[in-house]
């Protein structure tokens, strides 16, 4: 099993933090319109202070959290180190954030520059090693020198990255570090997820500059850069290749795996693809999430020169069809329902990064105690130690590319982009890729969200597979469908509906819900905030979610739904559609009522017999009328005589995941009919109804 190995280093390795030249009486967090009970925690001293990358674990490192300088100047076209600065910045927190003790904007005009001094331990240096930086993420165009030496450039906001610094630094102890960072935001084509200037509605504030871990780590000149790890449940083993920097000549690679029954070791040369036996392997799933502890080692002339730890999980992702012939999502081969929050990942406090560890792990325990076993998450890349947490949880995770350019409605051709944005879109999903590829907790790639800057879907969905063809691939979920990828996806709010399987896809609900409640002081503002659907109680909402999860069981057994996800995680700035408020500080609805439902979707979908058809199956006549009618219009003896006919449904065309039977872009409906029920008595009658905004429903 897994043990936290990383946390036991953390502890010890802290030691080798080097503070700045500020002190922490320069920094005091800003206030926010709410703060998280983990900002109390949050000081110079104690800020992300853990391993960062807990797939990939050396046992040296050096923290560079903490204090830098910074400084907002005009964009330039010539790099020009600031001579002043203007105060001190709480990194790894995003200038605009309330954490990082600046809480200010940038904007496409600008530039954030850093800086900050560090020294590197004498015996890194005196062994002869290289001397790696790393940042976790940052946003969006970061260029770094260390002691005035250009290291590089680096596009994208979601992917990690590092530089060599070690021909930069000079003798004694002071090393300086300055780091500029652009990012235009939504002025731009490049990725951003919900990123936005002016944030309003489902649109939030926007994160500028360092937002994850910055660290330094010494290495051998030849060294590991990274493990691709494939799992072979079937064969019982695992496959992998070992990724290295340096002069590589006459090195061997070395693992070993920990197992139940003892150790598993193998060996190769360098290039070759390994395979460790991994017999009887326990595996994955969200019941017994299993991990392996790996090591990994470089070994030259009878010599160890590098060695890193790591772990992994026996599982295997794949499409197959059931005992009825639907296309299902399967988990170690088996059909397992997928059912979990759209989880947006900011903080009030922080933005775009979790004020604490605690923190950050605390949205997944929440998610897994509600009884969801899956986790889709929206337009944004987390830090390495997130995808961790699920992996020791046991949470599935649909992974979203981060969406960016233009949007383009549900029924436009995909968008064109330019040459640039398109380069710029597949060299940042690609390291997404490579970067979260170890992640047993992934099991889709989503590479588009409806239609927002959707383009040469086809393509993306076969770039996707190149990339990784060991998991599924969800080619838009939500709206503008292209007839490819893995599964059918849609979004209907309150919904739920399913669309159908097909031979070569699964169907799945990827957005639906927003059962909104504003929380009187755990709100982001007193009022104007905003929900698809909003109650006004704790056993109202509770109520409603019970009753949308009655409707979405059946859908499981027909038409042959294989995954839902609900929105919300939490309320985000205005929007009020989450389980938790903001703040994290309210779970809104009962928590064993909605524990219990969301269980019971696992379990075998009760059998609903189809009373009277739906349109999309059978369109039947309705009376109607789009002029306001005599108040008694509902009752069951009125005249609707002179009201038109027409074929349900009502609405346009364009409206995804409709059957419309007869035109309608007026601003209000009226339509009645009438219908006859079979003698026998009816057990648990419902009426299922696809609407976009508001609807009443009167029966005689």
């Amino acid at each position: 099993m897994y043990r936290p190995l990383i946390l036991q280093l953390a502890a010890v390795l802290a030691l080798f933090a080097v503070g700045t030249n500020l002190s922490g009486a320069e920094w005091t967090a800003k206030k926010a319109p709410l703060m998280t009970r983990w900002a109390k925690e949050v000081s110079p001293d104690n800020v992300h202070s853990l391993y960062p990358r807990p797939q990939m674990v050396r046992k040296e490192w050096q923290n560079l959290n903490g204090l830098w300088e910074y400084a907002i100047r005009p964009r330039q076209t010539e790099d020009a180190i600031p001579e002043s600065w203007e105060g001190s910045i709480l990194v790894p927190f995003p200038v605009e954030s309330a954490l990082s003790g600046v809480m200010r904007t940038v904007g496409p005009e600008k530039e954030l520059w850093y800086r900050r001094k560090f020294a590197v331990p004498a015996a890194w240096r005196s062994e002869g090693k290289r001397v790696l930086i790393h940042f976790g993420g940052s946003d969006w165009e970061t260029t770094v020198w260390v002691n005035g030496k250009a290291l590089g450039i680096h596009r994208g906001g979601y992917d990690p990255f590092s530089f060599d610094v070690t021909d930069a630094l000079k003798d004694g102890k002071d090393q300086a570090i300055v780091v500029k960072v652009w990012d235009p935001s939504d002025a731009s084509f490049q990725p951003r997820g919900k990123q936005v200037r002016k944030p309003e509605s489902i649109w939030y504030t926007p994160t500028t500059g360092i937002w994850q871990t910055v660290w330094l780590e010494p290495a051998p000149p030849t060294s590991i850069s990274g493990l691709r790890l494939v799992p072979d449940i079937d064969a019982e083993q695992l496959r992998f290749e070992v990724l290295t920097r340096g002069a590589p000549g006459g090195v061997t690679v070395r693992a070993k795996a920990d197992l139940p029954g003892g150790e598993s070791k193998t060996f190769a040369t360098l290039g070759q693809t390994l395979a460790l036996s991994v017999p009887r392997p326990k595996l994955w799933s969200p019941d017994s999430p299993y991990l392996y502890d790996l090591t990994v080692q470089l070994e030259k002339d009878g010599k160890i020169i590098d060695e890193v730890q790591s772990y992994f999980a026996m599982r295997k992702i794949g499409l197959g069809k059931d005992e009825k012939g639907i296309n299902r999502l399967l988990l170690n081969g088996k059909f397992v329902f997928q059912y979990g929050p759209l989880d947006q990942g900011f903080w009030p406090d922080g933005l775009y990064t979790a004020p604490t560890d605690e923190a950050l792990r605390y949205d997944l325990e929440v998610t897994k105690r509600l009884g969801f076993n899956m986790v889709r998450k929206h337009v944004k890349v987390e830090p390495a130690r997130w995808y961790y947490h699920c992996d020791k949880l046991g949470l599935m995770v649909w992974q979203d590319m981060p969406s960016g350019d233009k949007y383009i409605g549900p029924n436009d051709a995909d968008a064109q982009r330019s040459a640039e944005s398109v380069r710029n879109f597949e060299q940042e999903w690609k390291a997404i890729l490579a970067a979260n590829y170890n992640s047993p907790c992934i099991v889709m790639w989503v590479p588009f969200n409806e239609g927002w800057g959707q383009f040469d879907t086809a393509r993306i969905v076969d770039f996707t597979r190149s990339q990784d063809p060991t998991r599924l691939v969800n080619s838009a979920s939500g709206w503008t469908d292209r007839e490819v990828g893995d599964v059918h996806d849609i979004h209907v709010y309150p919904g739920p509906d399913s669309p159908r399987p097909t031979d070569r896809r699964a169907a799945v609900l990827g957005e639906f819900g927003g059962l909104g409640l504003p929380v009187e002081g755990h709100t982001w503002q007193e009022k104007g905030n905003w929900g698809y659907v909003r109650y006004s109680d704790s056993a109202t909402l509770t109520k409603e979610y019970v009753n949308l999860l009655d409707q979405l069981h059946p859908l499981i057994g027909s038409p042959g739904l294989s995954a839902a996800v609900y929105t919300q995680t939490t309320d985000v700035e205005i929007e009020v559609n989450g389980l938790m408020t903001y703040d994290r500080a309210v779970l809104k609805m009962d928590e064993q009522a909605i524990a219990a439902a969301n269980r019971q979707l696992y379990g075998p979908p009760p059998v609903r017999k189809t009373v009277l058809p739906l349109s999309r199956e059978k369109p039947a006549e309705w009376r109607y009328t789009i002029e306001a009618p005599a108040k008694n219009w509902f009752a069951k003896d009125f005249d609707d005589l002179q009201w038109q006919r027409g074929a349900g449904g009502f609405g346009t065309r364009e409206t995804p995941n409709s059957q419309v039977g007869t035109e309608w872009k007026s601003k209000d409906l009226w339509v009645r009919r009438t219908f006859e029920l079979p003698a026998d008595s009816l057990s648990d009658p419902r009426l299922l109804l696809h609407h976009d905004e508001d609807a009443e429903v009167y029966i005689n």
